[in-house]
């Protein structure tokens, strides 16, 4: 199959790109633990060049979309912000990137912004208009759990406010670097310590502080297993965010963009609640939301 154009999704950590065809199917995927920050200005370039050699020619300008942290002020090129209300950026409005190889021809996603309260995304803009993309008539809120959870009310394919929580980080830092490392097991997970500190923290959440050290305390004078530790651990902590989330997701119909694991925890946090959610693949919707700021750009 002939490369007809590379949709890239180029995050802080790591670096994702999907070599893609006429058809709009993925030829082939390939992934790099070089995200933005651990690139300096001017090795964005060769780091892509180096992955796509095998798939360039000389005689032909590939073009690149991309999305995600590569856009940020420390990035590639600022790619700038839509402020909401707006529609889902695309194409249209995307930045063009002025490299040296004529052989790509790169353009960066725009990121969304929000005056009051102040916030920001990249990335899961993109991950959202693949979604609506699918579902053109959603109206409701998008959860995009991950390092940090978005809540995203949509309202007649616009974005029309929404909120950062760093959960998956918090969860990051407590698990590995705090006093809390000693007690949470870093692979097992108990379900029923997650559901049991979820509704503990849903109810009470003024008290999640004084339950994390309690965490702590249950594996030193306790049974509290490892396993436990970190079922209880994400309960409190996801508990704290649907507490505060709540004006977002009460009586509303949600959707959910992520992995397999975490969303189903999300959606699982919210059916304890009474909430049915619909999950949707994190690696489909950004697939989905490239190629349709690729073709968007192609009418353009």
């Amino acid at each position: 199959m002939t490369p007809t154009w590379i949709a890239v999704d180029w995050g802080t950590t790591n670096l994702r790109l999907w070599v893609m065809d006429a058809t709009g199917q993925v030829i082939t995927s390939l992934t790099s633990s070089q995200g933005m920050n651990a690139l300096q200005s001017g090795q964005f370039e060769p780091v892509l060049l180096d992955l796509l050699d095998p798939y360039l020619s000389d005689e032909k300008t590939l073009p690149v979309m991309c999305c995600g942290m590569v856009g940020a002020r420390q990035g590639w090129t600022d790619a700038g912000y839509l402020a909401v209300p707006s529609g889902v950026p695309d194409g249209t409005n995307a930045t063009r990137v002025t490299g040296t190889d004529t052989r790509i021809s790169v353009h960066i996603i725009s990121g969304l912004k929000q005056q009051s309260p102040a916030d920001v995304m990249r990335g899961e803009e993109t991950q959202i208009s693949g979604f609506l993309r699918q579902y053109p008539d959603f109206d409701g809120v998008i959860c995009l759990p991950g390092t940090h959870t978005k809540w995203v009310h949509i309202s007649a394919a616009e974005v029309v406010s929404f909120q950062t929580f760093m959960t998956g980080e918090l969860f990051g830092l407590l698990s590995k670097q705090s006093v809390l490392r000693h007690s949470v097991d870093v692979k097992e997970f108990d379900q029923d310590s997650f559901e049991t500190a979820l509704d503990d923290t849903m109810s009470r959440p003024q008290n999640l502080a004084a339950q994390l050290f309690n965490l702590r305390a249950n594996s030193l004078v306790g049974d509290q297993s490892g396993a436990q530790a970190r079922g209880r651990l994400s309960g409190l902590l996801i508990g704290a965010e649907l507490a505060a989330a709540r004006p977002y997701w009460l009586g509303q119909n949600v959707a959910i963009i992520g992995a397999d694991n975490l969303a189903q925890l999300y959606q699982a946090a919210l059916l304890a609640q009474g909430l049915s959610a619909q999950i949707s693949d994190v690696t489909d919707m950004t697939i989905s939301g490239l190629t349709a700021a690729y073709k968007s750009l192609a009418k353009a």
